[in-house]
């Protein structure tokens, strides 16, 4: 079991720029797929970026492409998402997750997944962005 612990999320103008960390901690795999999703009232929790340990390579839902950048520090065991140009529906509740690259590799972890792939969720970070 992995558990994660997200940080970060604030209240913002639209324009401005939040980055949110996720502290990953207990079991450790080789190679992770990691992951940032955000859900809305009413909505389903949707994924925002993801990234692949073992060749870092990442992938962006269309909405965020060129403005958020999905990032690790392996010797912190801390993921990053940097957001910049926030706009008012990047509001939400912002969720870190990780599971084993052996289960979800490189091309899964590309946007090939949904959340039900994942097994370990840290508790969520409220991004609110006003125009």
């Amino acid at each position: 079991q992995v558990q994660l612990v997200e940080s970060g999320g604030d209240s913002v103008q639209a324009g401005g720029s939040l980055r949110l960390s996720c502290v990953a901690s207990g079991d450790t795999w080789s190679t992770y797929c990691m992951a940032w999703f955000r859900q809305t009232p009413g909505k389903e929790r949707e994924a925002v970026a993801s990234l692949y340990t073992g060749t870092s390579s990442t992938y962006y839902v269309d909405s965020v492409k060129g403005r958020f950048t999905i990032s690790r520090d392996k010797d912190k065991n801390t993921l990053y998402l940097q957001m910049n140009s926030l706009k008012t529906e990047d509001t939400g509740m912002y969720y870190c997750t990780a599971g084993a690259g052996s289960l979800l590799g490189p091309t899964a972890c590309s946007g090939y997944f949904d959340e039900s792939d994942f097994a370990n969720w840290g508790q969520g970070t409220q991004v609110t962005v006003s125009s």
